[in-house]
């Protein structure tokens, strides 16, 4: 498969990283200090700012505590990030300027994550505090887009959460792809199992057939 475009803007966890162990580890302790019962792998919160979390379920009075709560915990379990099937290839070959990482997490956090798993990390990276209103919202994209120096309807999305793809539809990119199982009940206009043998040299986009499942 090939596809014309000018720019790739890709979501972090769950794309380029595998960071599922590290964040269920630190919401585990996070949720018997502040939520008991929560489990985030019930939660389908796949994709959003752990602020956009915290805020639904805690009271007001508790939010700056357990917002800085469960960013301290998801700092400390970081190092338990590994990177997913062809990201490392896939970011190392692009040519600079024509990608970005578009993630729901804090500075911080995105950038120990992305530094754990040995990818390279683009000075255009967005995250969670770049952006007044997180995934779903289109925010996230639209910056991603601005910062590249192109229109959103010139670059296509990689995500694997809903709320991700849904960001990426509601900022009017031109291709929203799916990686992963999870991204098979999405509104992703395609869906592969991982970014594995593809390649990008800044105006063409080129997917092995043999790695899409939808």
């Amino acid at each position: 498969m090939k596809f014309s475009c000018s720019a790739l803007l890709f979501d972090n966890d769950g794309v380029l990283v595998d960071s599922h162990q590290a964040a269920k580890a630190a919401w585990d302790i996070w949720a018997t200090e502040f939520s008991p019962g929560y489990d985030l792998d019930k939660a389908n919160n796949a994709g959003r700012r752990a602020e956009d979390m915290v805020r639904e379920l805690v009271s007001p009075e508790l939010f700056a505590k357990a917002n800085d709560r469960i960013n301290a915990l998801e700092q400390d379990t970081a190092h338990m990030t590994i990177p997913l099937s062809g990201a490392k290839e896939l970011l190392e070959s692009l040519p600079s300027g024509v990608w970005t990482i578009c993630t729901s997490a804090n500075p911080n956090l995105g950038k120990a994550r992305l530094e754990a798993a040995g990818l390279p990390i683009p000075k255009e990276l967005v995250t969670g505090d770049d952006v007044k209103q997180g995934k779903p919202h289109p925010d996230p994209y639209l910056l991603g887009a601005k910062n590249l120096g192109f229109e959103p309807m010139d670059c296509v999305v990689f995500e694997d959460a809903e709320a991700g793809v849904i960001s990426a539809i509601e900022a009017g990119v031109g291709l929203v792809i799916g990686v992963g199982e999870r991204a098979k009940d999405s509104q992703a206009d395609i869906v592969i199992r991982d970014l594995t043998g593809i390649s990008f040299d800044g105006e063409v986009l080129v997917i092995p057939d043999e790695i899409r499942i939808r």
